[in-house]
C-alpha cells in the first residue's frame, strides 16, 4: 500500500462528507479510515492472525479470565 500523506488523506475524505457533517462525525470518519490504513499497512507486513489463532487467543484469555475467580 501506497503511503499517502496524512493531510492529502483527510483533504480527499473531507470533500467526500456532506457540507453539514458534525465535528464528531468528521473524527469519527478519519480515526476510521485510519485504523484500515493502519490493518491493511499490518497485513501487508504479514502481521495478522487466522480465524482458528484468534479463537485459541480468545479461548486462552477466557480460561485464564475464569481461572482468576
Amino acid at each position: 500500500m501506497e503511503k499517502v500523506k496524512a493531510k492529502e488523506s483527510v483533504m480527499e475524505l473531507l470533500n467526500k462528507l456532506p457540507e453539514d457533517s458534525e465535528y464528531r462525525d468528521i473524527i469519527a470518519e478519519i480515526y476510521f479510515k485510519k485504523q484500515v490504513e493502519e490493518g491493511l499497512t499490518q497485513l501487508e507486513k504479514g502481521e495478522s492472525m487466522s480465524h482458528a489463532e484468534v479463537l485459541k487467543y480468545f479461548i486462552q484469555i477466557k480460561n485464564n479470565f475464569k481461572n482468576e475467580k
